[in-house]
Parts: structure tokens; sequence; C-alpha cells
């Protein structure tokens, strides 16, 4: 069967399937529904996986010294961490965070008012890695010799994780996709055996006439594509102008930070209407075949 054919309009094949009916409203209503949760589906996995990545390339290139040491020696020892920093090589620059920087580092935590100046926090200290990047292990080294109170972090700890979070968030989005399409054919497919079954006198009559199975499958898969196609249209209009209206940054707080799609990332969801068409198309045809050989 040519995928082409059903594009081209067929009155007398049309007759074949019912205009209208449960059949009807069940296709177009299955394939929007599921198209718009595959838009959000699409758009959240997206969202998800490009935050990881902006976390993870964020802290690629940043470490952080963590000095633990006694009020009266706490200068000293950051001087002497800034020195040795400051003559490793791989390292761009680094600096004292100060205490309204820790505060804000501490704050959704432990709220606004934390006094910073009563509790022995560590002094932490910003490294940002130059692009030919730095001996870590020997800057622990050295550190320890001359700081013993400094402490390394290059946060590999972080980026490991978050890099595993995007990569599995991705793929969740694509098993989502796919459940969401087989849902959309396993219900395509009852659809069209219920049509099949409803008009099984109309098919043995066209039969009769000479007509032969694969025009008879030919009008079914035809309505039945187009169904789908029409209602994944709508379902995926919807769903991006969802998509399109929710917060922005600045209105969520900075917690749906990236949802959505950008750029060219608008793009995607515009085939989901024609994955569904071809899964209708595949359904369909198969579901046909199978149904008029058993109306033989």
């Amino acid at each position: 069967m040519n995928p082409l054919s059903l594009i081209r309009p067929d009155r007398q094949a049309d007759r074949v399937v019912p205009p209208s009916g449960h059949t009807a409203w069940l296709t177009s209503f299955t394939a929007g529904a599921m198209a718009f949760l595959a838009v959000f589906a699409m758009a959240l996995s997206l969202a998800a996986g490009r935050l990881a990545d902006r976390w993870s390339d964020a802290l690629e290139r940043t470490a952080t010294v963590r000095l633990s040491a006694p009020e009266d020696q706490m200068d000293l020892q950051t001087k002497a961490v800034l020195e040795i920093l400051s003559k490793t090589p791989g390292i761009a620059s680094a600096r004292a965070m100060t205490d309204d920087e820790q505060r804000a580092l501490l704050e959704p935590w432990f709220g606004p008012d934390l006094p910073v100046d009563a509790l022995p926090l560590p002094r932490l200290i910003e490294v940002t890695e130059a692009d030919s990047g730095y001996d870590s292990e020997g800057l622990r080294q050295r550190l320890a010799a001359e700081a013993p109170g400094a402490v390394l972090d290059d946060h590999t700890r972080w980026r490991r994780p978050l890099a595993v979070a995007a990569s599995r968030l991705r793929l969740l989005g694509l098993l989502s996709i796919g459940l969401i399409g087989t849902a959309t054919a396993a219900m395509i497919t009852l659809a069209a055996n219920a049509a099949l079954a409803a008009n099984a006198q109309v098919i043995r009559v066209l039969r009769l006439v000479g007509a032969r199975d694969s025009y008879i499958a030919r009008a079914f898969v035809r309505r039945f594509t187009l169904r789908a196609l029409g209602g994944a249209a709508v379902g995926t209009a919807l769903g991006m102008l969802g998509v399109a209206l929710l917060p922005s940054t600045d209105t969520a707080g900075g917690f749906l930070t990236g949802l959505g799609f950008q750029g060219f990332g608008w793009i995607y969801p515009l085939i989901l209407p024609l994955l569904a068409a071809g899964v209708a198309f595949l359904a369909t045809r198969a579901s046909a075949f199978r149904k008029l050989q058993e109306l033989t």
C-alpha cells in the first residue's frame, strides 16, 4: 500500500468507512490526547537534560577549597592558600568568598538571619580552572603540607551524577514517547477492529461486486490515518500553547528554569502528528488485513 495514496481523495472508498460515530471521535481524541502528553514529555525531558548539562558545565571549570582553622589563624592560612593557588599551573584565578556570599549560599537552608560571624564556618575559596587544567592530586599534597586545614573539592562527585541524570532523563523521555505511541497504536487498532466488525455486511457486499481486500483495507487505513493526523495536530498545537504559557524563569522563582523548548527545539513537537499518522497507518493496516481474513 502506497502511503501517498492516502492523500488522494477517494469518495467511493470513503463510503466504506462510517464518517462519524464512536470510532471517529475515539481515534481523533486518542491521537490528540497522546500528542498533548507527548509534547509535555518531550519538553520536560529536554529541559531537565539542559538543566543538568548546564549545572555540569558550570561545575566543570570550578573548584572549591574549604579551609578550617582557628579564628586567629584563619586570615594567615587564607593568604597561604591563595599564594599556593596563584602559583599553581592551570588555575586561572582564586578568591576567598566573603561572609555575605557564604550567607547567601546557606540562606536557602537556614534562612536569611543566619549569624555567620558567630558560627565556626570554614572559609570557602573559589577556584577557576584554566583551559589547560591543573594537577588536582599535586595541589592536594601541597595544601596538606602548607595548610593542613585546607581541603580541595574539584566537584567531580557533583559532575558525575549530573551527567548520569542528564542521560537518564533523556532516555526516560524517549521511553515515555514510545509508551505513548504504543498506547496510541493499541487504541487505534481497537477502533479499526470495531469499525471493520460493524461494517462486516458492507464488506461482504463489496466483495460480491468484485472489490479486493487491498481496496477495502486502503479505505479504512486512509480514514483512520487522517483522523489520527488531525487529532494529533490539534493535541500538539494545544500542548505547544500550554508550554508557551508556562511561567517565565523570573515569575517561577527559578524553579522552572529552562522548562519548555528553546530555539530550534520548537520544531521537535511538529514531528508528533506525522509520527501519530505513521503509527495509525501501520496499526490500521495490520488490523484491517487481519480482520478481513477473519471475515473471509
